[in-house]
């Protein structure tokens, strides 16, 4: 008899498994109904944004944000949006009550993986991920939530989203952003596990590694990408880490680099698709090195490579990853067939489209 474990805990879809690029494509089956408004949280960072960005696109202005915005310039990434409501996060509950929301896309979290405030991180990423998975299960609203590939730690394990508590307990997040990520998936895993109630839609997204526009107020947790472009236009030689592994050559540690616009083109799909539930891993499939990544850009400005290699910092050494690479079957086998956009082209879209323009805002 087959493990009941093993069995997908995702519906498959009926719906178009493509949503159309032109903006009358339907979000969800009720986006007329002028009562009704779509949440998302961590509206105004960087992925949150580029999925306001696009639901606007598509005709959909009934979308309230909840966010900070703060002093380092982030209501830029909403300055070219129409919006419902924005609302802060400590108010967000006492917001909630009475409401009737089309769906809730919780993407607001403390993102840092060098974050050190357990407290705070276990508040605002774990506890109100509940707070809000309970108030969408009491009120049958469909719930989209980013989980993250940094749930899968050093990678001992692979990158296969099996979202059973067995599979998910082998798993070791290296920082406390993971682990608040990781608890929260075996939270809902849980639940599922014991039948317990949950939204008629849910959805855990692993994300891999990022990158697009709008990510500019993240510091240091921009893609290297976007923060070494002022080098490769200035024609200054842009540093990369030294290989401290053998077998591994300088610059060819390797991520799963994927484009914003692919992570959106996920997100609309689920909201168009309420059949699908699950966790599901969001990547490419295919890991590429740093050195590719930046030696795309030299190529999308007509320039030749120059790039420096620099010994990578003693104190991250021991935990550094040299490898992540999504495993996409799940999704795929869920009805999404949406694709992801090969290295190069993304790298060519963000450079001319973004980096390379006085308005680098979506």
């Amino acid at each position: 008899m087959r493990d009941a474990f093993a069995a997908p805990i995702f519906t498959k879809a009926t719906y178009p498994s493509c949503l159309p690029c032109e903006s009358e494509a339907k979000l969800a089956p009720h986006i007329q109904d002028g009562n009704i408004m779509l949440l998302v949280t961590g509206g105004a960072g960087f992925i949150g944004s580029n999925l306001v960005a696009a639901l606007n696109d598509a005709g959909r202005t009934d979308v309230t944000v909840c966010d900070v915005l703060g002093h380092d310039g982030k209501w830029r990434n909403l300055a070219k949006r129409q919006l419902a409501d924005i609302v802060p996060p400590a108010e967000l509950m006492s917001w909630l009550n009475g409401r009737h929301l089309d769906a809730i896309v919780h993407l607001g979290a403390i993102s840092e993986t060098t974050a050190t405030d357990g407290d705070l991180v276990i508040e605002t990423n774990f506890r109100l991920s509940l707070r809000l998975l309970d108030w969408c299960t009491a009120n049958a609203t469909p719930f989209i939530y980013a989980s993250s590939a940094s749930t899968y730690g050093d990678g001992t394990q692979g990158f296969r989203d099996d979202q059973t508590l067995p599979a998910l307990k082998t798993l070791r997040p290296m920082n406390l952003y993971g682990w608040s990520k990781h608890l929260f998936d075996m939270a809902v895993a849980g639940r599922v596990a014991t039948g317990d109630k949950l939204p008629p839609q849910w959805a855990g997204l692993k994300f891999f590694n990022v990158f697009g526009p709008n990510e500019y107020h993240k510091g240091a947790m921009m893609s290297v990408l976007a923060r070494r472009f002022d080098d490769v236009k200035a024609g200054r030689p842009v540093q990369l880490f030294k290989s401290h592994r053998e077998g591994i050559a300088d610059g060819d540690q390797r991520r799963d680099f994927i484009y914003v616009d692919d992570v959106v083109r996920v997100m609309t799909w689920l909201l168009a698709t309420p059949s699908v539930s699950g966790i599901f891993n969001v990547g490419t499939g295919h890991a590429r090195s740093f050195r590719d990544l930046i030696t795309a850009a030299y190529s999308s400005l007509g320039v030749s490579p120059n790039i420096e290699y620099v010994d990578m910092p003693s104190q991250i050494r021991g935990s550094y990853q040299y490898f992540t690479q999504s495993e996409d079957e799940r999704l795929q086998y869920a009805g999404y067939n949406g694709g992801f956009t090969p290295l190069e082209e993304a790298v060519d879209t963000y450079v001319r489209g973004y980096l390379d323009r006085d308005d680098r805002f979506r």
